[in-house]
């Protein structure tokens, strides 16, 4: 039986559906909290609402309404390579969470070829998308900054950009976008239905009219729907798409011979864990598919190290995976867990990261691509009116 260490924030248990007894005083003492959380929100809302403005480049949005675990950077990694297979020039951009407070306001990440920052000032999550999308990426607390950037980056390169995609934008309410991308996993719902700190909720559910349309995420695991009928109801009124999680290879870091100093290589390798002892490594907001994925692939998992998310790891966690991993044939982790841990010495240690791609039936795709490049057509139009 797989031992399990959880080092994530006590307040997620708190976000149980239904919740134990023993916990309800400690939950019903955040109650408040999330109420003037709500408040904040819709006065925020209402604040943006003609402040707003366009960017100059056509921006599709991809985000969520609960903390983690809907596969907002696998499908904005698939939609970016669809649009680039359509002949459209894509770039992404990203809040850039976990990186370093002081570091730069807006920054390149990556020029489709070359990474030019480090995961401390890029953050996990594009630095991690640069290790596998051949387009450019940007970070900026100011999405409309890291845009703007972007476009006159590739100007001086000599390629426009014909569209962005916002990794996690949905409340990024300072910036319009051409297309609202809404995901949501419908075995995880929203949780108990509370917004932060109370619940996993990120913003309030009449939010989800802001969509275009929503994809429903399927992370595979087989549960039964947590949405209610009041729940599907609201979602019945966007357009609906579907989506799913595969898992598509083991990666591991290969410093390039030809330079020390640069940052590791990933090489690809066979989803060969049948039958090997594993120690499931993870700094998620919900690891609970990450783990059912590595069952499903046959692991014998032998022990769980789960971390907040985002987290930055230290020589004390280097401690404790070396410890728990000593029995163990192999650890395996997740790739923007990768960026951070691949510049540990790691001795003796086989370490991979399992490599999730997201996958569409045809007929969604289809209609996914038509009304993705409609937006672009439209705030193109647009723009050369203006």
């Amino acid at each position: 039986m797989a031992r399990h260490r959880s080092l994530r924030p006590w307040i997620e248990r708190l976000w149980q559906n239904p919740l134990p007894l023993r916990y309800l005083p400690l939950w019903a003492a955040l109650t408040p909290a999330s109420r003037i959380y709500g408040a904040v929100l819709a006065i925020r809302e209402r604040w943006w609402e003609s402040r707003s403005r366009h960017a100059e480049v056509p921006t599709i949005s991809v985000g969520n309404l609960t903390v983690g675990g809907n596969g907002k950077t696998p499908f904005t990694l698939a939609l970016a390579r669809m649009l680039g297979e359509q002949g459209l020039a894509t770039g992404i951009v990203s809040r850039g969470w976990g990186r370093r407070a002081d570091g730069p306001p807006a920054a390149i990440v990556s020029d489709g070829q070359q990474t030019m920052l480090d995961v401390d000032v890029a953050g996990d999550e594009p630095l991690m998308m640069a290790k596998t999308f051949e387009g450019p990426i940007a970070i900026g607390r100011r999405r409309a900054d890291a845009i703007t950037l972007l476009k006159d980056f590739m100007d001086v390169k000599g390629k426009a950009l014909d569209a962005v995609i916002l990794d996690d934008g949905f409340q990024h309410l300072r910036l319009k976008r051409h297309l609202n991308l809404l995901l949501i996993n419908p075995a995880r719902g929203f949780g108990n239905g509370w917004l932060l700190p109370a619940g996993p909720m990120r913003d309030r559910r009449d939010a989800i009219v802001r969509a275009d349309a929503i994809v429903l995420v399927d992370d595979g695991q087989e549960r039964t729907s947590a949405l209610s009928d009041a729940d599907r109801r609201l979602l019945e009124s966007r357009l609906m798409l579907h989506a799913r999680l595969e898992p598509r290879a083991l990666v591991t870091p290969e410093p390039p011979p030809e330079d020390l100093t640069a940052p590791p290589r990933w090489r690809e390798y066979p989803l060969a864990l049948d039958g090997r002892r594993v120690v499931a490594l993870s700094g998620l907001a919900d690891p609970s598919g990450f783990h059912a994925m590595l069952t499903r692939l046959g692991a014998d998992v032998i022990a769980t190290l789960a971390y907040p998310d985002h987290h930055d790891y230290g020589p004390y966690d280097v401690e404790n995976i070396l410890e728990a991993a000593r029995n163990a044939e192999m650890v395996v982790t997740t790739a923007k867990d990768l960026v951070k841990l691949e510049y540990f010495p790691l001795t003796g240690l086989r370490l991979y990261a399992l490599r999730v791609d997201l996958t569409m039936p045809q007929a969604d795709t289809e209609r996914l691509l038509e009304m993705a490049k409609a937006a672009i057509a439209k705030a193109r139009g647009r723009t050369e009116t203006n």
